[in-house]
């Protein structure tokens, strides 16, 4: 059944404690710039003008609050006691890896905020969402609660939105939410099919296994969302990541691929034993949509698996126009990539479905591992869904121009290691924070706001 609907963009503002820490292992990025001087200003203004220039493109945009950081209440969860700044500052001496950790703004990579199945593909017809449980990165999975409790509060409406809690925070059920999830479809408000891609299996190797990063997603974790979300089996679809792609830098599948309604581009080298797992996605979208999938696989000799993760040409947002056509919104690292910019402009030379291409400078989310797609949650909202969620969230002018000052009174323009604990940084932190939930209608959405 055709339903009207919109695919909205929720993008995680970035926090003003965004900093270098270095803290994800496996993400090449993030490792290169740890311990380089931050701008959370910089930052910010960089996520909001990428939000605009989509909005002013026509599509749907929402934005996501950042988390309470430095996050006090793990710490003293963890042992440290006194006053706020007794405790800032017994961590930043006894173990500075840790206030590094307490203070990341990670929660600006919403593509990891949660598992998102629209209501065309569940049985209850509802929009289902499982909160990532994060457990691969102990300063990611400090963002659970937190996440959840926005998404609850943005998506209120029990008749038209189901929440799920967070898988139980193991190994064996590892997620990392929508960035190893994509969903296609011939439209997005009709069923489409749902891809998981996982790393590994968590009871035992079907594939070889990276040797040099590890692999974060099970795929225990994803059948577990596929199950609570009610999707149909037949229309779900569970692949693995290839090793190589893991050990090149690809932590998340959405760093060698992205698809949009009838679209998935990827790379050669994205999925293990890649002749079966294309036909399976071939097969189950046929099945669904009865129309045919328009692959395009990029070889590796055209752009090797190096350069795609360094120009994280694959963490582009792949978008439908208003008037139907597909964008693809990438990095600008992109555009000044030797092999990849002449790769771009054939792509969408060729007669395929990409007909436009625009470039973005987020290179602040970029020196710290997350590019464009990272910095996204897709929902799909039927038309009596949209106007049922929080309407604060959702960006026009007004909000944009609200924000933007927002962020240019309240964030400092660098942030070292040396700043982290900072008492004053904790109060600033807290203070936007209470400002901004304000600004969106969100209501006390932090703990030092129900303290």
């Amino acid at each position: 059944m055709t339903r009207a609907a919109h695919e909205v963009n929720f993008d995680g503002l970035v926090g003003p404690t965004h900093n270098f820490a270095g803290l994800s292992y496996g993400n090449r990025a993030s490792m290169a710039h740890g311990g380089t001087v931050s701008s959370p200003r910089e930052a910010a203004l960089q996520g909001l003008a990428k939000m605009k220039f989509l909005a002013d493109l026509g599509l749907k945009q929402a934005v996501l609050p950042p988390h309470e950081r430095p996050h006090i209440p793990t710490l003293r969860r963890l042992g440290f006691s006194g006053s706020d700044a007794d405790v800032l500052a017994k961590v930043r001496r006894e173990d500075p890896v840790l206030l590094a950790a307490l203070c990341s703004s990670s929660s600006m990579w919403a593509a990891n905020a949660a598992t998102v199945s629209p209501a065309p593909d569940t049985s209850d017809g509802r929009c289902h969402f499982t909160a990532a449980n994060l457990v691969s990165l102990f300063h990611r999975s400090l963002e659970t609660a937190t996440t959840g409790a926005a998404l609850r509060a943005i998506f209120h409406d029990d008749t038209r939105f189901a929440h799920h809690d967070a898988l139980p925070a193991t190994a064996h059920l590892s997620d990392e939410g929508a960035a190893n999830h994509t969903r296609l479809c011939a439209r997005h408000g009709e069923p489409g099919i749902e891809l998981f891609t996982f790393g590994r299996i968590a009871s035992g190797a079907a594939a070889p296994l990276p040797r040099r990063y590890p692999a974060r997603q099970s795929r225990e974790a994803s059948q577990a969302v596929a199950r609570l979300h009610g999707l149909d089996p037949g229309r779900t679809v569970f692949v693995q990541q290839n090793a190589a792609a893991i050990d090149a830098g690809a932590f998340h599948n959405d760093v060698v691929a992205v698809g949009n309604e009838g679209v998935l581009l990827c790379h050669e080298l994205a999925f293990a034993d890649r002749p079966r797992a294309l036909a399976d996605v071939r097969r189950a979208f046929e099945g669904a949509c009865g129309r045919e999938l328009e692959i395009v696989e990029v070889p590796d000799d055209v752009v090797p698996l190096d350069d795609a993760v360094s120009s994280y040409l694959f963490n582009s947002q792949l978008v439908t126009l208003p008037n139907g056509a597909m964008a693809l919104i990438a990095p600008a690292e992109c555009r000044e990539h030797p092999r990849v910019r002449p790769f771009l402009e054939h792509l969408i030379a060729r007669a395929g479905a990409i007909r436009v291409m625009h470039y973005v400078d987020v290179r602040q989310s970029m020196q710290n591992g997350g590019g464009p797609a990272c910095l996204r949650l897709r929902v799909v909202l039927t038309e009596d869904q949209l106007p049922a969620i929080r309407q604060g969230v959702l960006l026009d002018v007004a909000l944009h121009a609200r924000l933007k000052l927002w962020i240019e009174r309240r964030y400092r323009d660098g942030l070292s290691a040396d700043d982290l604990a900072d008492p004053q940084l904790l109060d600033e932190s807290r203070s936007a924070l209470d400002e901004l939930t304000v600004i969106l209608g969100l209501g006390s959405l932090y703990d030092f706001q129900r303290a």
